[in-house]
């Protein structure tokens, strides 16, 4: 439990501090004021005030907020040069995508440093060696160990861990044959997979079988700078696509909401990560951080998209939109962001009591 609060703090805090220093950098570098900068929302924690900008921890790790001169509809403006509606649409643009590019940047730089600093993981080409062995499972209670190479399943050879996989998941209803190499000894045992639940495409459960272990890593092969950096690039941009293509797919109604997790997901998904190694959890940190900033480039008022689009519609009518337009524009998106969130939240329950 400690493990998973920790892991949901830091990777949420690192995409969230990432994400509003790059609308925090530029609206610095284009001559905004930036009246607070906040990591959390509120109720505060602590806070301090250095020059113009006060520097603010919220007690809620769902998000932050960069509050700049005059950006808001209510804000009272009186024309100075250092808030955000005196600036040109490109820099007020420009302030408004550095947070999704941030996030952006930071997932290809956490993928070239998972390449360099710990490799592609090696497995045996030829054998199916038994990893680690989940304690209680059908395989560990059958006698499994770590180190045991897999030889037959219902007397069929198997040399590939995926074949394998596979193969047990369709034995959800009935047992199976396993033999496997122990010592230089051949063992064999009849294992009756236990079920395990899985959400599919369409909304619904899939149930598939599960025995309990992994294939053993004989090691890792690391990657010099230049070629981590470019396992890291083609990475990311793997991952955007699709990213891109789950929300096209979902827009269409071509997948189930109910696929769509929330904090608690991301809490728990961090938690096992963890759990697993830094590696993993650097790189569900780097999904997360591609999955934030396509999030937030959606024409969805109150995101970062949203403004975008206002800022577009702007340079095309020649002036800004009315303040009354814009405030109901944010109240729409406004709700309607609360409403996803009390929806992955429940998508999030139902996910815990139903135990996938």
């Amino acid at each position: 439990m400690l493990v998973t609060a920790l892991s949901f703090i830091f990777v949420l805090g690192v995409l969230i501090f990432i994400h509003e220093l790059g609308h925090f950098i530029v609206a610095k570098r284009v001559g905004i004021r930036v009246e607070t900068f906040s990591l959390g929302f509120p109720p505060t924690i602590a806070s301090k005030k250095y020059g113009e900008t006060t520097y603010a921890l919220g007690i809620i790790p769902l998000g932050g907020y960069v509050k700049m001169a005059g950006e808001n509809p209510d804000d009272k403006m009186v024309g100075a040069p250092d808030e955000f509606m005196s600036k040109s649409v490109a820099q007020r643009a420009a302030v408004i995508f550095a947070g999704p590019f941030m996030n952006y940047l930071l997932a290809i730089v956490i993928l070239i440093g998972v390449f360099y600093f710990t490799g592609r993981p090696i497995f045996d080409e030829s054998h199916v060696i038994v990893g680690q062995v989940v304690e209680g499972d059908p395989a560990y209670k059958a006698g499994l160990k770590t180190g045991d190479q897999i030889v037959s399943l219902d007397g069929k050879v198997i040399n590939n861990y995926d074949s394998l996989r596979f193969a047990i998941y369709s034995h959800k209803d009935r047992p199976l044959t396993l033999s496997w190499l122990h010592d230089g000894d051949t063992m064999s045992a009849r294992i009756t997979p236990r079920i395990e639940t899985v959400p599919n495409a369409e909304g619904g459960i899939d149930s598939i079988g599960m025995i309990g272990f992994s294939e053993k890593i004989l090691g890792y092969h690391k990657f010099g700078l230049w070629e981590s950096a470019k396992r890291g690039f083609v990475t990311a941009h793997v991952i955007v696509y699709e990213t891109v293509l789950f929300v096209k797919k979902f827009a269409f109604g071509e997948v189930s909401p109910k696929l769509i997790g929330g904090p608690i997901f991301i809490a728990q998904q961090s938690g096992r990560e963890a759990e697993k190694g830094p590696s993993n959890l650097f790189f569900f940190m780097a999904l997360l951080s591609v999955n934030l900033a396509i999030l937030n480039v959606l024409p969805i008022p109150i995101l970062d998209g949203g403004h975008l689009v206002f800022l577009a519609a702007e340079k095309i009518k020649g002036s800004p939109l009315s303040m009354k337009t814009r405030a109901i524009a944010q109240q729409v998106g406004l709700i309607f962001l609360l409403f996803l969130i009390v929806f992955v939240t429940y998508n999030d329950i139902l996910r815990a009591f139903k135990g996938f």
